[in-house]
């Protein structure tokens, strides 16, 4: 088409689905190559030419790649390609528990980078002496959502407290929330008329600025559920930038992306009710656990754990992701 540029929205729209379906020939294609070559290996292994160990190697990196195309194929939501808002709030218990806030927070950053995403942290609230009461992490990237969705829960802390004088085990809890982060393919009304702003000087590091200008903005939405006609305040704050039209944009889609969730969430209680007899996962239940002196993190979901506790508190939790999606993302595709 030749006039294909001249609607940009669109043509970007085209764009994307081009760049989906790509993906998933380079994969199959990286797959092929990798048996080929496999194949071969194993053939030139009995002349000798080839190791046993490079059979082994070239074996392990082909069951490596099936199983991230496998693993990727179970995401077929329309909401699993979007990217995440992660809001991570620290449960009673103090310091020990802002600590383990903070500890999350770190966790879900490094697993962001080993991915490739993009990762911006629009409001941070910090702890009274240590740790953080809570935060929020924009996340973007593709299928940030659909992997991430398997974190939403409790996580609960189990550790020596270093806050402790009398070096008792203490357990403490977080709260894990992650809705989809929308993007301009996605439908969310907006009523202009509900929403009400206010702006507020930005606290923290970031030079005289930061103190002098009212950067920060929060926003008041007054929502009205219209399944049950429940009313609530959603309350958003954003000191991303020192920009402050920058942050209305910010939580302007943050809004959104609550707003697409409480919908999602509404599906997903339907969902729920035809699913009677079937393991409830419910929002906010304690999903995993996190176990320091005895070296074990359970999820009690799945079953799977690992006893690389420092490993997963660096952000290698996909073995957690997996066990998660092998087991519900195809329940919730049948549904």
């Amino acid at each position: 088409m030749p006039d294909f540029w001249e609607h940009p929205e669109e043509a970007q729209k085209q764009m994307k689905k081009i760049k989906d379906l790509q993906a998933w020939i380079d994969g199959y294609k990286e797959i092929e190559d990798v048996c080929e070559e496999l194949s071969l290996a194993f053939d030139f292994v009995k002349e000798g030419l080839v190791e046993e160990a490079d059979v082994d190697r070239l074996y392990g990196t082909a069951i490596e790649k099936i199983e991230a195309l496998e693993l990727r194929n179970m995401l077929r939501r329309e909401e699993d390609k979007l990217g995440v808002v992660l809001k991570i709030n620290s449960g009673a218990g103090g310091t020990e528990a802002q600590d383990w806030a903070s500890m999350l927070m770190r966790m879900y950053m490094r697993w962001c980078e080993r991915q490739g995403y993009k990762t911006s942290i629009s409001n941070l609230l910090d702890g009274d002496e240590a740790g953080i009461k809570s935060c929020t992490i924009n996340v973007e990237g593709d299928f940030a959502y659909g992997y991430l969705k398997s974190e939403n829960g409790v996580h609960r802390l189990v550790r020596v407290s270093p806050y402790n004088a009398q070096g008792k085990r203490m357990t403490s809890f977080a709260s894990v929330f992650v809705t989809p982060l929308v993007d301009d393919t996605i439908e969310v009304k907006v009523e202009p008329a509900l929403l009400s702003w206010d702006t507020f000087r930005s606290g923290g590091a970031g030079g005289q600025n930061v103190n002098k200008v009212e950067s920060g903005v929060r926003l008041r939405y007054q929502f009205t559920d219209p399944y049950t006609g429940e009313k609530e305040e959603i309350l958003i704050e954003n000191t991303e930038t020192r920009d402050q039209p920058k942050n209305k944009e910010n939580a302007l889609r943050q809004l959104r992306s609550i707003l697409y969730d409480k919908e999602l969430q509404h599906r997903l209680a339907e969902q729920a009710k035809v699913e009677a007899g079937k393991m409830k996962i419910e929002w906010g239940s304690q999903i995993r656990s996190y176990v320091f002196d005895d070296r074990r993190v359970k999820d009690h979901r799945t079953g799977f754990q690992t006893s690389d506790v420092g490993g997963v508190m660096d952000g290698d939790i996909d073995g957690f992701i997996k066990a998660y999606l092998m087991e519900f993302a195809g329940k919730e595709e049948e549904e």
